[in-house]
């Protein structure tokens, strides 16, 4: 009987909600992970495990934590889960640690991760596009509520490798070779939903049964459309606008009673990925010459929250 295969060692980088899920999956299956995250999280997953409280089923897994990004040295894959604002920093501290040739995933909201991580640190990330819900109730505790696969791309020896050690922990990873067009197909529902629903403080039920709300998620959606267009970017199965708005409104549908990541980062105080939502729209459409006029008052009103939050004005000096 042949011996089986070894894992790779697996670095979390900003291990929250989604790097807690993918990570503790993958931790579950056997694999050896180091979750990177902030101190009242790797201390509950120091003393009592990692919680995973998902739809199929409830366990504690025991995982290595650390506060410190200097433990991800040698990771052969690692995962990066931080938020979109912390790209350049942690990429340029990142750069050094690594093992020749290890992959590294960009798991986070946006279009343009991979390119600001390599302008800042020359490494070449690997764009995903991350489909779960997941939320962290307490410390150590991932709440699990559905799906939790992902797309990569292009096909090619880093990400045939990476899908193969998700699929080997019951994760499904699919490869396509038009990844800009699998991230915008994400990124148009996020920057439909996320700033209205953190703007009015509402889950995305509350948007879906609403017509004015349904309105300006609409118009949103169309604008984004049209740079995408523009920007050669052809989002599979968008070629009518009516199905990138539909599924949109399944998403509201599906995930009634929950707060986009956007409100929630409002909500705790803390600075939001806008900038990389519809602030992105906003500056891409002027570089091309589209109006986006709908996402540009979303991405405002947002800054204009975010910048009247004592924690988050603090941590953004």
């Amino acid at each position: 009987m042949s011996e089986e295969k070894s894992w790779p060692r697996i670095a979390i980088v900003g291990a929250g909600a989604v790097g807690g899920y993918f990570g503790g999956m993958l931790a579950r299956a056997g694999a050896p992970v180091i979750m990177i995250g902030r101190p009242a999280f790797v201390e509950a997953v120091r003393k009592n495990g990692l919680f995973l409280d998902t739809v199929q089923f409830k366990e504690t897994v025991r995982v290595e934590a650390s506060t410190e990004l200097k433990d991800a040295r040698g990771a052969e894959i690692v995962l990066l889960c931080v938020k979109t604002t912390d790209n350049a920093a942690t990429s340029k501290q990142l750069a050094p640690l690594l093992a020749p040739g290890a992959p590294l995933v960009s798991m986070q909201n946006g279009v343009d991760n991979a390119e600001q991580i390599h302008a800042a640190s020359g490494i070449n990330a690997i764009s995903s596009v991350v489909y779960v819900a997941a939320a962290v109730p307490q410390p150590g505790h991932v709440k699990h509520s559905g799906r939790g696969d992902l797309v990569i791309g292009p096909r090619n020896e880093h990400t045939e490798r990476v899908a193969a050690v998700f699929e080997r922990a019951g994760v499904g990873c699919r490869i396509t070779d038009n990844i800009a067009g699998e991230l915008w197909t994400k990124f148009t529902w996020n920057c439909g939903l996320n700033a209205v629903s953190a703007l009015a403080r509402v889950p995305y039920g509350q948007i879906a049964a609403n017509p004015d709300a349904r309105k300006m998620v609409e118009t949103a959606v169309y604008e984004i459309l049209a740079v995408a267009e523009a920007a050669g970017i052809h989002p599979p199965g968008f070629e009518d606008p009516q199905v990138a708005l539909a599924g949109a409104f399944k998403i509201a549908t599906q995930m009634a009673e929950a707060y986009s990541s956007t409100a929630q980062d409002m909500m705790r105080g803390k600075r939001t990925e806008i900038d990389s939502l519809n602030g992105y729209i906003s500056r891409r459409g002027a570089e091309l010459g589209v109006p986006t006029p709908v996402n540009h008052a979303l991405y405002s009103l947002v800054k204009l929250a975010e910048a009247a939050m004592p924690s988050a004005a603090a941590a953004s000096k």
